[in-house]
């Protein structure tokens, strides 16, 4: 199972340089749009004007011919066509006629067009058609001139797709460059986002600022200040826990001195066995403000090291110093008679930047915590690999609700063990701190009891060798 200290997932969000960019291209083609469709409707009177213009300009051109074509007309004559030039489409069509509606000139698409007849001088439109006519010699000729309306609906179609068109070419453009320009314009906001993403190992110094726009400065201010606050927090309540535990040291040491020296000098009786109830007080006493010097050491920062380098052999030493301070048994290869079953790689384990002492100190406090609680007559596995580093107790099934209240301090499992609650919350720190993951699980991943911490080096810090 995922431990506490594991980051939290967090749902996926549209960052503010996508935004920008899909609006503004959005607004870009928006307008675009809309100036089209402005342009497209003026276009449709411009042209309307210009064709009614030209409707009356061909009425107007022809009346001499149709004053003519009546001069030297005979009676019975039949309509006279004008034949084109050459083959082309005819746009404008017009028809010459009496006073009495008979034809007398048309050109050679009227009778295609069907003008109607007996229209009224000046411009009309029919279901259709769009005219003009105009009467000459007290209305013995009459001039209608004809356009289809489909014609100038295709004239204003294609003038408005030629507004259009280029928005699919544009839409690309311009979404590249807006995404060029917010990038640019958002460089030193992303930059102050790594500059605090980068804070996330008790770093707490302040974040530079430069380059940021007016809109961000204030931000960059308030962060700063905001951190400020906190680290000088975290100092006076780490500075306090440490200077408490430093001063406790050297007077508790004195009283075990002393209660030791009683000790000696005292016969059996209730006096000696209280002396030695109060020497096992001071010993825990003592042990209690080492663990804090160590919690404190551990929150404080400063976890991780210069140059990276192998954890094998700080293991080895916090093993030895452990098979020295106590008579325990320490096997390496096996699990025969050992209190302890230690596997270390041969070459030394896996190379991390963690800090050496701050290793050391997650190490000793998983193991002393490992032989405190589990079963004694069963060994402890510890083993460092390439990936992690995992000490592991026989001892009985933690509720999975209480797994996550042992990482905080003076928090104790379901045990009769003497402790300070405090070996757990330690190595959450230290993890905290590193950027490492701790998980725990209970029972052991395939087994019936135990309990197992799994300390994971994620691929940032830890490389292979």
């Amino acid at each position: 199972m995922s431990g506490p200290v594991s980051g939290v997932r967090q749902s996926r969000r549209w960052s503010l340089r996508r935004r920008l960019g899909l609006w503004l291209a959005a607004s870009v083609a928006a307008l675009w749009l809309a100036a089209a469709t402005v342009a497209g409707l003026v276009l449709q009177h411009e042209i309307g004007e210009v064709f009614d213009s030209a409707l009356q300009e061909v009425a107007q051109r022809v009346l001499p011919l149709a004053y003519s074509e009546l001069l030297s007309r005979e009676a019975g004559d039949a309509p006279q066509h004008m034949a084109p030039i050459g083959p082309h489409r005819e746009y404008i069509t017009y028809v010459v006629r009496d006073g009495d509606g008979r034809v007398l000139l048309q050109s050679s698409d009227a009778e295609l067009m069907a003008i109607p007849p007996s229209l009224a001088p000046g411009f009309r439109t029919t279901d259709r058609l769009r005219t003009y006519t105009e009467a000459a010699v007290r209305g013995t000729i009459v001039v209608t001139t004809a356009e289809d309306l489909g014609h100038r609906a295709a004239a204003v179609r294609r003038a408005v797709m030629a507004l259009i068109w280029p928005l699919v070419a544009l839409v690309p453009i311009a979404l590249a460059g807006v995404w060029l320009a917010v990038r640019l314009s958002l460089k030193p906001v992303l930059a102050f986002r790594r500059a605090i993403a980068a804070r996330g190992r008790g770093n707490l110094t302040p974040v530079a600022a430069d380059g940021l726009p007016e809109e961000m400065a204030p931000v960059a201010t308030a962060v700063n200040a905001l951190m400020e606050r906190l680290r000088g927090a975290l100092e006076a309540e780490r500075g306090f826990t440490a200077n408490s535990a430093h001063e406790l040291r050297t007077p508790i040491a004195a009283a075990l001195a002393q209660t030791q020296r009683l000790l000696a000098e005292l016969p059996e009786g209730a006096e000696r066995q209280r002396a030695r109830d109060v020497a096992g007080a001071l010993r825990r006493l003592s042990r209690l403000s080492e663990k804090l010097l160590q919690l404190a050491k551990a929150e404080g920062g400063g976890l991780l090291a210069e140059h990276p380098a192998p954890l094998g052999p700080v293991l080895r030493h916090v093993i030895a110093e452990l098979d020295h301070q106590t008579d325990r048994q320490t096997d390496r290869q096996t699990d025969l008679g050992a209190d302890l079953v230690v596997t270390i790689p041969p070459d030394g384990g896996p190379v991390s930047d963690l800090d050496p002492d701050a290793f050391a100190v997650l190490a000793r406090n998983l193991i002393e915590n490992a032989l405190k609680h589990g079963a004694p007559d069963r060994p402890i596995d510890v083993r460092l690999r390439e990936d992690g580093f995992e000490v592991a107790n026989r001892c009985p099934v933690v509720p999975a609700d209480r797994l996550a209240a042992l990482l905080r301090p003076f928090e104790r499992g379901p045990t009769q063990a003497e402790g300070s609650g405090l070996g757990l919350a330690i190595a959450a720190a230290v993890c905290r701190g590193a950027g490492l993951r701790l998980d725990l699980a209970s029972p052991i991943p395939g087994e019936a009891d135990g309990f197992q911490v799994t300390v994971r080096f994620p691929a940032p810090i830890l490389t292979g060798r």
